[in-house]
This record gives C-alpha cells, sequence and structure tokens, in this order.
C-alpha cells in the first residue's frame, strides 16, 4: 500500500473483539452513532410514513460551459429519474440522478464515475456540490461559512476533466423515492441498499451505452461502505469490473469505531486524530506542540499502537502505577487533564472529548471537523448540543444545490430535496446481526478477482467521524497478497471530514485521482 503525506509505520495492533453490528449514521446527531440495531426486512407492505409520488422516467437536458485553469469545458448536464423495477415489471422506485459528459469525447474511452455520499440517509450533494461537480459551493479557502445568501462558482477541481459523472441518490434521500405501494424499508438497509444502487448502475450503464467505458466509484463516509462492497456487488452479480475506487473519509469495518464496553479499538484508533486536534487548538505541550502536524500525528501513532494498546489490553490487570502513567501519557497526547483521563478509566469517547477539549474556554469543537469550535448553553455536561462543523455547512449547501437544479438543470418540482434524513434509520445490518459490520472482505474480495481495480484513499486529519488511523488500521488487515498492495494508495490532508471542502485538499483529491484513473485506464489498455 502506498502512502502519501506519512511517516514510518505504525506499530501493529492486535485487538478483537464482537458485539452488535452498529451505524455510521451520525451527521446531524453526535447520540445516534453505532445505535442502530439490526432489523428484520419485511418488504411489500406500503408505509404510511412515506407517501410515495407516482413513479416516472423523467430527463431533462442542458448544456453548459466552465472555464477550468484556462481551458473551456463543454458537457452536457442531464437531471432525471431511472425507474426500478421488479420482475413483474412494476416500478418498485424512482432513482434521482444528475449525470455531466463531456461534450464530444469516445465513450469506449472516457472513463465514467458513480459517485454517492453516506449516511445512511445522505444525497450525493456533498460531492457533487463540494468536491466532484462542475459547480461548488463559495466558502473560505479554509473551508469554513460564509454568510447567506449563498452562491456557486465554477469548480477548478472538478472530476469532469477527466472523467464523466453520474451522482446517485438512494431511495428516500434527494428527490428518490419508493413507488407507491412498495415499503420503502426494503431499501433501507445495507444489502438493500447494495441491489438498488447496483441495479441503477447497470441501467444507466445500459440506457447510456456505457459498457465499454472505464468505470470508477467515488464514496464519501458510509459511500465508502457503499462502493467497497458494490465493487464486489457489481462484480458477481452484473459482470461489472472496475477500475478503480476513490474512497473519501472511510468506514468498512465499523469495530474500528463503535464505542461500546468490550471494545477497546476504537480508543485507541481515534488518539491520533484526538491528538491533531488538541495540536490545531494549541492544547499540547512541549515537543509535541513546536512539531508540525505530521511528527505530532506521528508520534500518537507510536504511543497509541504501543504503550496505550498495551494498557487498555491489560484491563483490570493494570496496576494503580501503570495506570497513572498512561493517564499522564494520554493526558500529554489529548490536551485533556490527566484526572478526566482517570476518571473516563483511560477511555475517551467522540462526544467526550468534543466537550471537553475547550471546556475551560465554554466552546466545544466539530466532529466532521475538529478545527471548528461551537459554543453551548454550559460547559458542563458529556457531549455537544450540536456538531459545529455540520452546522457551517448545511445551510449552504442546502440552499445552493435547491437554486441551481431548478435554475440551471431546469428540474422543476416542489418535491423537498432530502440532503440529510433520518427517515431511513433504523438501518438493516441483518447479515451481521451480532457482530460488527465489516466490507473490507468485500472490497478485499473484489481486488482478489479484478487485480487491475485500484483504491485511492483520502483521509483528513481533523476527521472525528472515519479517523485516519481507524482506516489505516482497516488496510493493514485486509489481507491482500503484496502484489496487489500497491494498488491501494493512501493520502493525507490537514481537513476534516469533506476534506474537499478546503481549497488545497480539493486540488489534492483533484490532482490524486487524475493519476489513479490514469494509471488503472493505462493498465487496463
Amino acid at each position: 500500500m502506498k502512502r502519501k503525506m506519512m511517516n514510518p509505520r505504525y506499530a501493529a495492533i492486535v485487538v478483537a473483539c464482537v458485539v452488535t453490528a452498529g451505524s455510521a449514521w451520525a451527521q446531524r446527531n453526535p447520540r445516534s452513532q453505532g445505535q442502530a440495531e439490526a432489523t428484520e426486512e419485511k418488504p411489500g407492505a406500503p408505509s404510511e410514513k412515506f407517501p410515495a409520488p407516482p413513479a416516472e422516467e423523467k430527463t431533462v437536458k442542458t448544456q453548459h460551459v466552465i472555464h477550468v485553469n484556462g481551458q473551456e469545458l463543454h458537457y452536457t448536464a442531464i437531471a432525471g429519474t431511472l425507474l426500478l423495477s421488479k420482475d413483474d415489471g412494476k416500478p418498485k422506485a424512482s432513482i434521482f440522478y444528475v449525470s455531466y459528459a463531456l461534450d464530444g469525447a469516445d465513450k469506449t474511452k472516457r472513463p465514467i464515475t458513480f459517485a454517492f455520499n453516506g449516511g445512511p440517509g445522505s444525497s450525493s450533494v456533498w460531492l457533487h456540490m463540494g468536491a466532484l461537480g462542475p459547480k461548488r459551493v463559495a466558502l473560505t479557502p479554509d473551508g469554513q461559512a460564509v454568510p447567506p445568501p449563498y452562491h456557486l462558482v465554477d469548480n477548478e477541481g472538478t472530476a469532469l476533466v477527466f472523467s464523466d459523472i453520474v451522482f446517485i441518490d438512494p431511495v428516500t434521500t434527494g428527490f428518490s423515492r419508493n413507488a407507491p405501494g412498495e415499503d420503502p424499508k426494503q431499501f433501507h438497509g445495507l444489502e438493500g441498499d447494495l441491489a438498488e444502487v447496483g441495479d441503477f448502475i447497470r441501467l444507466y450503464t445500459t440506457r447510456y451505452g456505457r459498457w465499454t467505458s472505464p468505470k470508477f466509484l467515488a464514496g464519501e463516509s458510509y459511500g465508502t461502505t457503499r462502493a467497497s462492497a458494490l465493487s464486489l456487488y457489481l462484480l458477481e452479480n452484473e459482470g461489472i469490473y472496475l477500475n478503480g475506487i476513490t474512497l473519501i473519509s472511510s468506514i468498512l469495518n465499523f469495530e474500528t469505531a463503535r464505542f461500546a464496553p468490550g471494545n477497546d479499538l476504537p480508543y485507541i484508533l481515534f488518539l491520533p486524530t484526538y491528538t491533531a486536534a488538541a495540536w490545531y487548538h494549541k492544547k499540547l505541550s512541549g515537543d509535541l506542540q513546536t512539531g508540525d502536524l505530521q511528527h505530532v500525528t506521528e508520534e500518537a501513532r507510536k504511543f497509541a499502537g504501543g504503550p496505550y494498546k498495551d494498557a487498555l489490553m491489560k484491563g483490570d490487570q493494570l496496576s494503580e502505577t501503570e495506570r497513572k502513567e498512561v493517564a499522564q501519557q494520554v493526558a500529554r497526547f489529548t490536551g485533556l487533564p490527566a484526572e478526566y483521563v482517570e476518571e473516563a478509566n483511560l477511555r475517551i469517547s467522540i462526544s467526550r472529548f468534543t466537550k471537553a477539549l475547550m471546556r475551560n474556554e465554554m466552546k466545544t469543537v466539530g466532529r466532521y471537523d475538529s478545527r471548528l469550535e461551537g459554543v453551548d448553553a454550559d460547559a458542563a455536561g458529556e457531549r455537544p448540543e450540536y456538531d459545529p462543523s455540520y452546522a457551517a455547512v448545511q445551510g449552504a449547501f442546502t440552499a445552493a444545490f435547491n437554486e441551481y437544479v431548478r435554475s440551471d438543470l431546469n428540474w422543476q418540482t416542489d418535491m423537498p430535496y432530502e440532503v440529510l434524513t433520518a427517515k431511513v434509520q433504523p438501518w438493516n445490518y441483518s447479515n451481521f446481526t451480532n457482530q460488527y459490520v465489516n466490507v473490507a472482505e468485500r472490497l478485499r474480495s473484489a481486488m482478489s478477482q479484478n487485480p487491475f481495480m485500484r483504491v485511492l484513499q483520502m483521509n483528513g486529519y481533523y476527521d472525528l467521524a472515519t479517523p485516519f488511523f481507524a482506516t489505516e488500521y482497516t488496510f493493514e488487515h485486509l489481507g491482500l497478497e503484496p502484489k496487489l498492495r500497491d494498488n491501494v494508495t493512501m493520502h493525507y490532508c490537514d481537513a476534516g471530514h469533506m476534506l474537499y471542502l478546503k481549497q488545497s485538499c480539493l486540488e489534492e483529491l483533484h490532482r490524486d485521482m487524475a493519476q489513479m484513473y490514469q494509471g488503472a485506464v493505462t493498465t487496463g489498455r
């Protein structure tokens, strides 16, 4: 596995624990993280909670031009819906999408990328209007909020430079809905979601004549769970072999992110991100605060994967002297008081860290981006009232997309665009009942069967939703044969979960994707 912006490899971590499946959905409410229970799917009964509009196929085509680094890009945009049908031909869902295709390009050589976000319950608006689409929401160069009203600018980091793009909204997100009489719950689970998105990709590929195009996926957050599992689903069920996948802020193995009794792994894997956040807010001391970000995170990796891991593995066998020594070190790497670390039994969860780091200043830090600060009604308590890093972008992306889809793409509807919804909860993980969700094995199997497939993994140092050390752990435990390990490239950026919001990180994402696409397509010729 190739890495960029990274010091020597981290110490091996050996921790194993299996309990109930968790969920990655925590975008608006930190309390929701990892709390969805596996439920039995019972498709077929209409849901009164989700009244469905008439299912119809519709497309609106518009022509556009943007300027990227002095170059004019002429392209065709299509906003539309595709109907997914049951075996008897009756519709079961209407999937909304927006596609962009470069005018005059040879489809047999031109890559196509299917992109989506996560949640579960998120539309594709974030990657669409923040990273890959031809237009993006205007923010500060550092990726922080600007005052309303909001507007769009040409995206010089658009993937349209090297690939056509299709943004997909899964059922119940965006404008996608179940057909009348169809229970939406059949789509609200790991396997149902894969079948839905996989069926859409097959149908789109057929309708638009893209079977011979190089094919890629791009996913963010739970979208990386979907993309990794789709790589095997498409291969086995549709005969679609991918050229590559871009994973932004990954979660493939939920054991790495579920703070649950008996599972010490997340406490170890989150610590380097706590260190990065504390360093940014100048809460560390000595050489850790005076060193640069790469130095401080590498030191945190060594401690987390060594002495800290060993201490937690001892459990109740840890001596009082050892406990105090470890508490001091955890305090050193997190910026929290040693007394607080001891009171927390050496184990600091996300919500406690984001609430406690700046408690003496009456502030909290963001979960998606720990650089951002929030203010609660009081400094006491176990968790922040809200995530300031989500509050910073929610309004801008919602307003900008709703205006853009109607004015620029000419998609006219009174239907609400579900940017991020809890209506898909509880998400069904029935295949992982009594164990943690882990799709890493599916990715390994897909890469083994299709050795030409490349994987680009993008990580934000300040991301507390899907920490970089947890992603490293997951990929170091894929079990890939040695000759395939170089098919995976990891990149790091000094930003948060939506790392592309920062201008310099968007440029790095564009550069790394372009390189991966060139290598993946050239290898396949």
